[in-house]
């Protein structure tokens, strides 16, 4: 394997991981907030809002977090599908760990993937649905 394949693969799982965190801004940002609320949890919604105001800047900015998720969803996306026929080195050891990597990378976007739709629905399309009856 090159090194070229090798910062690729590196590359890719990064950005796998930077998507995560994207996707899981849009959960604290809408999805867990709804989910307490939903529960009946609203003092507990309250003491987490009290212990990190930041909640609320993110609720307050959820157009452009998701843009930025998206952004970072994409990137990782194109590194991924970029990466899945990149050529694995000769060596046994070395092929299993690349492919390894390979597949926790693709794992790791796919999670993330659904934690932005979960995040989307409870940011857009829940309120727009209560807004409708």
């Amino acid at each position: 394997m090159s090194a070229d394949g090798i910062i690729e693969s590196r590359a890719s799982l990064w950005t796998s991981v930077l998507s995560l965190f994207a996707s899981s801004s849009t959960l604290v940002c809408c999805a867990l907030p709804a989910l307490l609320v939903a529960l009946g949890a609203g003092a507990a919604l309250s003491s987490l809002v009290s212990v990190f105001p930041q909640v609320v800047w993110l609720s307050e900015h959820k157009a452009g977090l998701f843009v930025f998720a998206a952004v970072a969803m994409v990137g990782s996306g194109l590194l991924q599908w970029r990466n899945k026929s990149a050529p694995c080195p000769a060596d046994p050891a070395l092929r299993m760990a690349c492919l390894k990597t390979r597949k926790t990378s693709w794992r790791l976007y796919l999670f993330s993937l659904a934690v932005y739709l979960v995040g989307g629905w409870f940011a857009f399309v829940q309120p727009w649905l209560m807004r409708a009856d």
